[in-house]
């Protein structure tokens, strides 16, 4: 089966969501998804909701609070936030859900809105293969801009001081 065009390739949306629950509640993946499905599918349908397409990403649940990216497709977040914000217990427990914002990546809606730090990293001249070059360091390894590509490095392959 061959791949679709980039031009046809369904383009998403990530929601950033918070949970927050009882101290005593335990919540998986599993039925927070199930919860999004039957939310959507009461609220907007059977077709609203496959067109909707809502799919947990990323979810994490501990002690009484957690995150969630849940993915969208593009011009369809508002039915998904509607769909939501009907959901008021996951697995027989009472829940509030927010939703923190909108993003394009995976990535920009963890650093933005749930406040993951992605890596701290700065860029500075090294000495590799006994030339100067541009470097991007990242604790203790470097990506080494060469002629048109960058390679990997370790403090043991450059000069870094």
């Amino acid at each position: 089966m061959k791949h679709l065009p980039k031009h046809l390739q369904p383009r998403w949306r990530y929601l950033a969501v918070e949970l927050e629950g009882w101290p005593e509640t335990s919540i998986s993946r599993r039925d927070f998804q199930r919860e999004c499905w039957y939310a959507a599918q009461n609220l907007l349908g059977d077709p609203g909701s496959a067109r909707v397409d809502m799919t947990v990403i990323r979810f994490q649940f501990t002690g009484k609070t957690g995150d969630a990216i849940v993915r969208v497709r593009r011009g369809e977040t508002e039915p998904a936030r509607a769909a939501l914000s009907c959901i008021d217990e996951i697995a027989g427990a009472p829940v509030g859900i927010f939703v923190c914002g909108i993003s394009g990546t995976i990535r920009a809606a963890e650093e933005n809105y749930l406040g993951r730090r992605g890596q701290d990293s700065e860029e500075r001249n090294v000495v590799f293969g006994n030339e100067e070059r541009v470097a991007v360091l990242r604790e203790c390894v470097a990506d080494v801009r060469l002629d048109e590509a960058f390679t990997g490095a370790t403090d043991l392959d450059c000069d870094l001081a």
